[in-house]
């Protein structure tokens, strides 16, 4: 709804959310009792929603109070390294954080091209997205998997799939926008600076360190929000939608998890398609927890010792690669890939609708999921 009729969303987000988590409680009172009901509602908003929207607020006012800037013109190259940075920076300050903190610049270095679309589609499917894996605390699935006691640094295991990843992404983008650039430029478009690529500075950079919301607006300058354009509708959206997520999912979550062990689901492979393929419609965070339940649930020795039993190292990294790599796939299955979108809809990017983007997903990242099922989890 958010994404085929945005002003009445806009106008009516709340109510709706609250509709839909009626037409789920009810009938689940009903059938489970008014306790059981009320003790899933609570769990799931106490032990999964806050934690998740608690760090996306946090990551989101930080990256606020940042600013990146320069005279750079969006070309091929500066798009690309853009990209690159920024992928690396979702392992520092999140998804979420890094999104934020990029987006902006990104947008207003290729104000001045007409065919920036895909730009923003990559964007979200490195930076929203595939970035984010390598340590827990910035990415709302892996911070889970961390609570329930995989090691902190173990996800730098990703870091080869990751770059596998980056490589074939980052050539493909760089001959998209080859192409789309030079046709901008045959039309006539040039970016209206005096001196392209001599001058790059952030501002605001110590709430990295400072990592606390509250600080960070304590102590940066107000000036730093304004040449960020920063406002707080994206996070508000994103809160209300979220809610309704978690809260519906939870049937679908409950039978999962009941019958997961008899799924056949065991092989790396399986688990990386299984936990992708439903964290791209689902949100990824349970979705990831629902699957290390059932790899703790087959009985396997050796490998990682959790909370929820030994999981091999394989499987583990199978469904935290498919749960974060995945949740690109469509606009709901991460938080970030929404604000994005959002965003660059306000800044006049003419984004692709919510099938349109499957189909950018199915035509260039499906295909790399496929390499890394072949490379990486047969």
């Amino acid at each position: 709804m958010p994404l085929l009729r945005a002003e009445w969303w806009e106008a009516h987000q709340p109510l709706v959310v609250f509709m839909w988590i009626i037409l789920l409680v009810v009938p689940f009172a009903i059938v489970y009792g008014a306790g059981d009901t009320f003790e899933t509602v609570l769990e799931c908003i106490v032990n999964d929603y806050l934690t998740f929207i608690v760090l996306l607020f946090g990551l989101f006012c930080v990256s606020g109070n940042i600013t990146v800037g320069g005279d750079f013109a969006g070309s091929p190259r500066v798009n690309a390294c853009l990209l690159a940075l920024g992928t690396l920076l979702s392992s520092c300050i999140g998804t979420t954080g890094a999104s934020m903190l990029m987006v902006r610049p990104v947008i207003k270095m290729n104000s001045w091209r007409k065919r920036k679309r895909h730009i923003m589609v990559f964007f979200i499917f490195l930076i929203s997205n595939m970035g984010g894996c390598l340590t827990p605390i910035v990415d709302p699935p892996l911070l889970m998997g961390f609570m329930r006691g995989v090691p902190f640094f173990w996800s730098m295991h990703l870091l080869p799939i990751l770059i596998f990843n980056l490589v074939i992404l980052l050539f493909v983008f760089y001959h998209l926008d080859k192409k789309a650039y030079r046709k901008d430029i045959a039309e006539g478009r040039k970016p209206d600076i005096s001196r392209p690529g001599t001058e790059f500075y952030i501002e605001g950079l110590h709430n990295i360190i400072l990592l606390a919301a509250f600080l960070s607006f304590k102590t940066t300058d107000s000036s730093i929000r304004t040449k960020n354009h920063f406002t707080w509708g994206a996070i508000k959206e994103v809160a209300v939608l979220f809610i309704g997520i978690f809260i519906t999912m939870q049937p679908a979550l409950m039978l999962l998890k009941s019958v997961g062990p008899n799924l056949g689901i065991s092989e790396p492979y399986q688990m990386f398609w299984a936990t992708g393929t439903l964290s791209s419609f689902l949100d990824n965070t349970p979705t990831y927890l629902v699957f290390l339940t059932t790899a703790g649930t087959l009985g396997l020795t050796g490998g990682i010792t959790t909370a929820l039993g030994q999981i091999p190292v394989n499987l583990l990294e199978a469904i935290s690669c498919g749960a974060v790599f995945m949740g690109a796939n469509t606009y709901i299955g991460n938080a970030p890939n929404f604000m994005v979108k959002a965003i660059s809809d306000e800044n006049g990017v003419n984004m692709p609708s919510f099938f349109g983007y499957i189909l950018w997903s199915l035509a260039f990242l499906v295909p790399v999921f496929i390499l890394d099922m072949l490379v990486f989890f047969l």
